[in-house]
């Protein structure tokens, strides 16, 4: 028989502290009929994770156990939202409600059993919800005050390479300074070794022709 339990709401905020990790699963794609988990625990970190990306909590709506040992052979996990408060069925007198009720008879649910120990199995997943999901921000999601620490971190990482970009501009432009320099000197110790030669030669026409 099926136990209910009620109002146990799950974090969908990491795997962290399930023992038995996933069976080889990929914890970006979606739940299927078939799909195999070590445990139950396995089974449920994926769907709490799933969850989380996609934008819901997930709650424990009811677990089978077995009539030989007692222990745990089926487990059914849907969104928090799953059923209706018990209260908002009533008619015929005004209650007054200490919180709003957050059931609104969401379907959206995964079924796993065990085939045997280590062999947990999706039976039924239903996809579908009826009211809109919101992702959180979760520990694999940067927040506000991370977003700012990694700007603040590229505008430094961006100073200083504008800084080593100024550096190199200035000795380009010094080196280029050197060589147009030592151009205009070798230009004009060109000339004066041309002049020379001129007058070698001058000199040598006037010594022949006396």
């Amino acid at each position: 028989m099926e136990t209910p339990i009620e109002d146990k709401f799950v974090s969908t905020e990491s795997l962290t502290g399930v023992g038995s990790g996933l069976h080889e699963v990929d914890t970006n794609q979606e739940p299927y009929e078939g799909m195999l988990f070590e445990s139950d625990g396995a089974a449920k970190a994926f769907y709490d994770e799933y969850a989380r990306q996609v934008g819901f909590l997930t709650r424990i709506v009811s677990s089978r156990k077995s009539e030989h040992d007692g222990s745990i052979i089926s487990r059914r996990l849907a969104c928090n939202k799953e059923g209706y408060n018990l209260n908002s069925q009533k008619t015929g007198r005004v209650r007054i409600r200490k919180r709003e009720s957050k059931r609104e008879g969401c379907m959206a649910m995964i079924l796993v059993k065990r085939e045997k120990p280590g062999k947990w199995v999706v039976t039924k997943f239903v996809r579908e919800h009826n009211h809109p999901l919101v992702i959180s921000l979760g520990k694999n999601r940067p927040t506000p005050d991370d977003k700012d620490r990694r700007i603040r971190e590229l505008s430094f990482e961006l100073h200083r390479a504008n800084q080593r970009l100024a550096a190199c501009r200035e000795q380009l432009h010094t080196f280029m300074t050197y060589i147009e320099e030592h151009t205009q000197c070798l230009s004009r110790t060109v000339e004066v070794v041309v002049h020379n030669i001129k007058e070698v030669e001058s000199e040598e026409q006037v010594f022949t022709h006396h």
